[in-house]
């Protein structure tokens, strides 16, 4: 069985091998869409919205109102970009920690520190919780993983792999309420209003859900990288970098980081623990829609940029604290440069997907699809799960998705006695199950880059090989617990329930 699944692994490598650069793809779809939208305009394609009745219909891109908009919104697609701003700003902080040598001695005191034997669950699980820090667990830690695994003599593209499932797969799964969380509970809530005004849901709605889930993403991103892909990939025989044994210049840098760490949180902490602290909400006083959680992403590139700059100079590493700040920042930047050419052409994908109407249309015919079936709760939830799985395979943004789905799947199954919550914690299932093996992800291209670094002739389909058994383990396995969890009634969160 092993061998025939390998086998057809290859047959999926080869054939991906064949799929156009991540960038071109982006640029072909852009015109599929545009000559898609005239088409569906031309046939006067529409759906009708299932809860306000009203008829949405499809708008051709070459009109003149489409090629206006294309022309006039092209920059503010770009700039306006979820991805773009995200990893930008937390890049230049994540850079000076980096450039100092920070991470590099952070990693070699913990993972390689580690029993070898838990190395790779300790990756898959460190990328799992790195979606705290937005997007930098792409940028940061997937590179830095295969420099692990190739230290410990381990081929590294596994350690990529790894390290991709638990960003990429995991990203939804967390031990803390992070940032997505937040976002996908404020368009949670504006959905359900439109059939229940006043309900409201807490980012810690899918609190209890998504702990567990940490666990098990973790435990099946280390077997399937231990006992499928590791195996697969066979052994590495290319050049070695190592982590090198920590330097008493590193262990007093690392000390001095500790101590400020201890400093940053006892600020956050005066911040958000007293009513009416400066990084509460200022009207409701609230920690889940605060400036504390709105502006994670700064925090956590300050926080980056003071402890590179703090390790630079406590361990000697900087000879001009402030200039090698700088050039870590820019040297940071430097190498994101393909990265946006990439988000260019993605940022055009999305909007034009979504002022065409083509968007709304095809999450409207899907429910219907859905509703025609007339399965239970839970059978649905699931069905709603391999849904999102199937859109995730055309949009890559998690926010944009639900931004586009949940006007229309929160209140349909609202009605259905089915709470947000559970709408909305099946949706990030499919979502981030299917991240790992959609080229049209905008950082697929990213990972690729990251793997050619050990294998030159390594292509979309070996990424794509790779990422596979992930993808349908995590789709599985999840969706298996969900359904378990719903059956016994337990809550997603405080106070949150999945049924009515």
């Amino acid at each position: 069985m092993t061998g025939f699944f390998e086998r057809q692994l290859l047959r999926i490598e080869r054939a991906g091998n064949r799929i156009p650069h991540p960038t071109l793809l982006f640029v072909y779809l852009c015109a599929i869409i545009a000559v898609f939208s005239a088409l569906c305009g031309l046939l006067g394609t529409t759906a009708t919205h299932p809860v306000s009745g009203s008829v949405i219909a499809a708008k051709s891109l070459l009109t003149g109102d489409g090629l206006r908009y294309m022309l006039t919104s092209a920059v503010t697609n770009f700039t306006g970009f979820a991805p773009v701003g995200t990893v930008l700003v937390a890049i230049m902080g994540i850079g000076v920690a980096e450039h100092s040598g920070l991470i590099r001695a952070a990693l070699s005191a913990t993972i390689l520190g580690a029993p070898n034997r838990l190395m790779t669950f300790l990756v898959v699980l460190v990328g799992v919780l790195s979606s705290l820090g937005a997007d930098t667990g792409y940028v940061v830690l997937i590179p830095l993983a295969g420099i692990v695994f190739a230290s410990a003599g381990r081929n590294p593209v596994a350690g990529i792999t790894a390290a991709f499932a638990g960003v990429s797969g995991g990203f939804s799964a967390n031990l803390l309420i992070g940032p997505l969380d937040a976002i996908l509970a404020g368009l949670s809530t504006e959905a359900a209003a439109l059939v229940q005004p006043g309900y409201e849901v807490s980012a810690a709605a899918n609190y209890y859900f998504i702990v567990v889930s940490t666990l098990l993403v973790a435990v099946v991103g280390t077997v399937v990288t231990e006992k499928w892909v590791e195996p697969m990939l066979g052994a590495y025989d290319g050049p070695h970098e190592k982590l090198g044994e920590l330097t008493p210049a590193d262990r007093r840098g690392l000390r001095a980081v500790g101590v400020l760490t201890l400093i940053i949180t006892a600020l956050l902490l005066a911040g958000l623990v007293p009513e009416n602290g400066p990084l509460r909400d200022p009207e409701t006083g609230s920690i889940l829609r605060s400036p504390f959680i709105s502006g994670i992403v700064l925090i956590i590139a300050l926080y980056g940029a003071l402890a590179g700059y703090v390790f630079g100079r406590f361990s000697g590493s900087y000879e001009s604290p402030s200039s090698n700040m700088i050039t870590g920042m820019e040297n940071s930047m430097a190498t994101m440069a393909s990265y946006l050419v990439l988000m260019f052409f993605a940022a055009q994908f999305v909007s034009w997907f979504g002022w065409s109407q083509l968007g709304v249309i095809t999450a409207i015919k899907g429910a219907e699809v859905l509703k025609a079936l007339e399965p239970n709760a839970t059978v649905l939830l699931v069905l709603f799960v391999l849904l999102s799985a199937l859109i995730n395979l055309m949009i890559g943004s998690a926010s944009a998705k639900w931004a586009l789905l949940a006007p229309i799947f929160v209140p349909m199954l609202l009605l259905s006695g089915i709470s947000p919550e559970a709408t909305q914690v099946a949706y990030p299932i499919g979502d981030s199950s299917t991240n790992i093996i959609t080229p049209l992800m905008p950082y697929f291209g990213v990972v690729l880059a990251f793997i050619q670094k050990y294998d030159a002739r390594a292509g979309i389909g070996t990424l794509l090989a790779a990422m596979l058994p992930y993808s349908l383990m995590f789709l599985f396995c999840w969706s298996v617990m969900l359904a378990l969890w719903l059956m016994a009634g337990i809550p997603l969160g405080p106070g949150a329930n999945a049924f009515l």
